[in-house]
């Protein structure tokens, strides 16, 4: 159990590092390319190629997304390929992770180039109000994504289909009705081809909402284990703590498009740029999206560990599964090489659930 602690560890230390590392790389990027005035080049460009102004955003989102990837590629490669390969965490082959960086690039560019069309747009009509219509827009999307994950974003990455285990199954149905969860059906997904870890989840909104089990997980806990797996996913819905995380989500939206709106005009100028519906401004945008999200992670976490202290709390009173919860944190823990002990800043920072070991002390106490 010791070595297995300092395995997870080792393994947690390395994904906070390059965690930090990532985020001094993005920002530090970012900064060169207005300083150095290598955005208001590429928009120049950009502008010369595509004769219709339509073109522009999509025409410089694409060039500096590529470029983006080319130099973050070989922390990418580390982080999410080598890392899990060195740690036994996955068997996917290298050819298999290079097309889901690629599906993932596309939707990820897909996604930024609606938002960032309805901020252009926005900003150019309604020079006053464009940081909260903005907001309002990216939150509506944030939802109407949300909804469509399970139906559109999950099947490109992954398969699935009803769950086979019919027992489980009704387990899981009569579960539901128990904390009064309306649930389109019970599906297993095949999660042992990218990963070893297990996971479980309750996705979607309205009539898309249905349970995934990972076939890593499924196959290797009991059924009081899962049912208490996925008490704790629908005690979040019984709890109304997915329209907190929206309302909480909601606040920082409009929070940081605000201070763009408010703070914005004082660093065009020092970057060489005349205003902010300038597509060379992008990058400015995206500094200030970074920087509040690092300084509201805090916070978000904070109020997200005490929602899953809830929502445990629920899923024990629901189920009585005080065993079977323990055993599968503790099953949980090892598969995922969790940290289950963190340093109170590592904490603080990086964990939006309570640390394995908060978890199991709650439950022995319960």
């Amino acid at each position: 159990m010791l070595q297995d602690n300092q395995k997870a560890k080792r393994y947690c230390a390395i994904k906070y590092t390059f965690a930090i590392i990532d985020t001094v790389y993005i920002l530090g990027l970012l900064f060169l390319f207005l300083r150095l005035g290598l955005s208001g080049i590429l928009a120049y460009n950009i502008s010369k190629v595509f004769s219709s102004s339509f073109l522009l955003i999509p025409g410089y989102l694409l060039a500096i997304s590529l470029l983006y990837y080319l130099l973050d590629f070989p922390l990418t490669l580390y982080r999410s390929f080598i890392l899990e390969h060195k740690f036994c965490l996955s068997k996917q082959k290298f050819r298999d992770w290079l097309f889901d960086q690629f599906k993932a690039g596309i939707l990820t560019y897909i996604i930024s180039l609606i938002l960032l069309g309805a901020f252009y747009y926005i900003l150019k009509h309604n020079p006053v109000l464009w940081w909260l219509i903005v907001s309002l827009f990216w939150i509506f999307f944030s939802v109407i994504l949300a909804k469509l994950t399970p139906v559109i974003i999950i099947p490109l990455f992954f398969k699935y289909k009803k769950l086979s285990d019919e027992i489980l199954r009704q387990r899981i149905l009569i579960l539901g009705q128990k904390l009064k969860v309306k649930i389109l059906d019970v599906f297993e997904i095949d999660f042992s081809k990218k990963t070893l870890k297990g996971n479980a989840g309750f996705v979607g909104i309205g009539n898309t909402k249905r349970v995934i089990l990972a076939d890593t997980l499924k196959d290797k806990y009991s059924h009081d284990e899962i049912e208490v797996i996925l008490a704790h996913e629908f005690a979040h819905y019984k709890l109304k703590h997915l329209l907190k995380i929206i309302l909480l989500n909601s606040s920082a939206t409009i929070l940081a498009f605000y201070l763009i709106f408010k703070t914005s005009g004082y660093f065009l100028g020092g970057f060489g740029l005349s205003a902010l519906s300038d597509i060379a401004a992008l990058p400015l945008i995206a500094i200030y999206l970074v920087a509040c999200g690092i300084t509201l992670q805090p916070l978000e976490n904070y109020f997200s560990r005490r929602w899953e202290r809830d929502a445990d709390k629920l899923a024990l009173k629901v189920t009585g599964l005080k065993e079977a919860f323990i055993s599968m944190m503790e099953k949980l823990s090892l598969q995922n090489l969790a940290d289950r002990n963190p340093h109170p800043l590592i904490k603080i920072f990086f964990f939006d659930h309570p640390p394995v070991d908060e978890r199991i002390e709650m439950a022995k106490r319960f």
